[in-house]
This record gives C-alpha cells, sequence and structure tokens, in this order.
C-alpha cells in the first residue's frame, strides 16, 4: 500500500512549501495514502482542503465520515474542470488558513480527461511551485497509473517529491517550472474552416457581435452565450491594451464546444497572470484573463517568440 509521511526534518525549522506527487493503483492505495495524508493533517489541526474528482471524493468521505468541519470537501471534476481556475481555488483557501499550516489534496487530472485538458493541469502543476513557493503549507496531488505514461512523466517533473510503493523519495527528473511552462506551449491543432475576423480598437464591437453571432447559431442558451460574448471580449480587448494594438480572432466549432481563439504580438511577462485573484484595487491588471478562466471550460494559452495565442472552449448545453 501507499502511505504519505512527511519527510524527517529539524523541529525547529518548518519546511516552508511541500509538493508530493502520489501515485497509486488500487483503491486501498487511495485511501491508504491519500486518506491517510487527509486524517493524519486534519488530527493535527491543519485546515484541510480535499479537491479530487467526484468518485474519490464519495470514496474517502465514506472512509473519514462527513462530520469532519475541519475538512472541505471539493468535487475537481467541477471546481477545476478548467484547470486555469483550480490554482486560484488553492491560493483562496491557503490565504484563508495562512496560520494554520493548510494541507491541500489536489487531483487535476484523471483517466478522461482529453489531452488538451491534460495539458493545461500540467502546467497549472508547475505554476503550484512558484505561487506557493514563500508559503508553509502542503500541496499533495494524487496521481492514478493507469494514466498515460507521458502524463505521469510530466508529474514527476512538477513536484519535488514522489509518494509511490517504494516510499517516500526526491523526483529525479524535478524540473524548474518556468521550464515546463515553456514545454507547455507546443503548436496548438489546426481547425479545419474557421470564420476569421481581424481587429483593432476600432473593429472590438464588430468581434464581440460576431462571437455572440457564432454563439447564438451555434445553438448555445442566452446564460451561456453571456458569458461566451463576456469571456471572448475580455480577450480582444487585452489584445488590443497588452498584445500590439491589434489581432486575430477565429471562431469554430469541435464536438460539443465552440472555440475561440486570439491571437497577438503580446508577451507572457508573468506565467501567474490570471491564475490568482486579481487584487481590484491593484493597477497591475490580470482580472481580465482571470474572469476568462473563471468563464470557461478549458482556455489554452501558448506563449511562442511570434506572439499569444490564447484558445477559449465553452460548451454549447
Amino acid at each position: 500500500m501507499t502511505t504519505f509521511t512527511r519527510p524527517p526534518s529539524d523541529p525547529d525549522h518548518i519546511t516552508a512549501f511541500e509538493h508530493p506527487a502520489l501515485f497509486y493503483t488500487t483503491w486501498e492505495d487511495y485511501l491508504s495514502g491519500v486518506g491517510g495524508a487527509v486524517r493524519a493533517a486534519a488530527d493535527q489541526g491543519r485546515p484541510v482542503l480535499v479537491a479530487v474528482p467526484g468518485e474519490r471524493l464519495d470514496l474517502l468521505r465514506d472512509a473519514l465520515g462527513t462530520d469532519r468541519p475541519d475538512i472541505v470537501w471539493t468535487d475537481m471534476r467541477q471546481a477545476g474542470r478548467n484547470p486555469g481556475r483550480i490554482l486560484s481555488m488553492l491560493q483562496d483557501f491557503a490565504a484563508r488558513a495562512a496560520t494554520g499550516r493548510p494541507f491541500i489534496v489536489g487531483e487535476p487530472i484523471w483517466v478522461g480527461r482529453t489531452p488538451a485538458e491534460a495539458g493545461e493541469a500540467t502546467r497549472h502543476e508547475a505554476l503550484i511551485n512558484l505561487a506557493f513557493a514563500r508559503l508553509d503549507a502542503t500541496v499533495l496531488c494524487p496521481y492514478e497509473t493507469a494514466l498515460p505514461e507521458q502524463v505521469l512523466a510530466q508529474a514527476r517533473r512538477t513536484h519535488p517529491v514522489l509518494v509511490g510503493s517504494d516510499g517516500h523519495r526526491p523526483s529525479p527528473a524535478h524540473a524548474d517550472p518556468h521550464e515546463v511552462c515553456r514545454d507547455c506551449d507546443t503548436p496548438l491543432p489546426e481547425p479545419g474552416d474557421p470564420v476569421v475576423l481581424h481587429f483593432g480598437e476600432r473593429e472590438l464591437a464588430d468581434a464581440r457581435d460576431a462571437a455572440g453571432r457564432w454563439a447564438e447559431t451555434g445553438g448555445m442558451s442566452p446564460q451561456r452565450r453571456t458569458d461566451w460574448v463576456l469571456a471572448v471580449s475580455e480577450a480582444v480587448t487585452n489584445s488590443v491594451r497588452h498584445g500590439g494594438g491589434k489581432g486575430t480572432l477565429r471562431l469554430w466549432r469541435a464536438e460539443n464546444s465552440l472555440v475561440a481563439e486570439v491571437r497577438d504580438h503580446g508577451r507572457m511577462t508573468d506565467p501567474l497572470i490570471g491564475r490568482r485573484r486579481p487584487d481590484p484595487s491593484a493597477a497591475t491588471g490580470g482580472r481580465g484573463v482571470w474572469m476568462i478562466h473563471q468563464l470557461c471550460d478549458l482556455v489554452e494559452t501558448r506563449a511562442f517568440p511570434s506572439g499569444l495565442v490564447v484558445r477559449l472552449h465553452m460548451t454549447v448545453d
């Protein structure tokens, strides 16, 4: 069985941040490793957030008991549908519980995640190391060994410590988060026959109208259309403000989702932009990108030498 144990340390010095990946094969492994770690953290009085897919959530709650006010339970299939909004959720919890050494279980990738979702979740895992670097917290990330090998290989790169049947050990493949993010910037597959619009400041309204008409034609509900148009509007406005004053909007349908892609000549100066809740009083921006992540079912970002590419996915239903 897999068991998570904290490595020996000087009792007078607490490691600021721990980010282990726990590999499991069976439900017994899961209950022993993840359940045991959650129980131990809660018994120590640490604030605990468990954000895992629903069926695993039920498994842990049945084992640990539902009458645990010291544990916050979250279905990752819903809260983390778009991997780009997971980090904000984890940071919000950690900020509220900062004095209690928060303990977080976050399972962002599960069997059935699309390759695009898994890729953005890998980026998220790398960024955890930047966002939490100065915090006294633990983020434990379970990985089922039935996942594709390339996903497991990336988990070894994004986590400094691995937990498996062989115990607790440093990851020899652990890489700098910036390097992992750069490696995530692979070319995106080309759509078949998209609608293409070139826009500048004067054409922003035209781009928004085109996105709204596209969603209506695609059968998106009025409420979803409102969110869709708002997300696309934020994306094209960011292009004008930060991407060289102009950009290209492409629209197409992919199975049961609508996709909007915005390309411009901008640069990603902060890899955490949009991944943390922005301060409404700050002048540094980031509110638009954060809003896009909250509204969309998937956001793919690519930083190329030629500029930025942002793809917004939203299901029709």
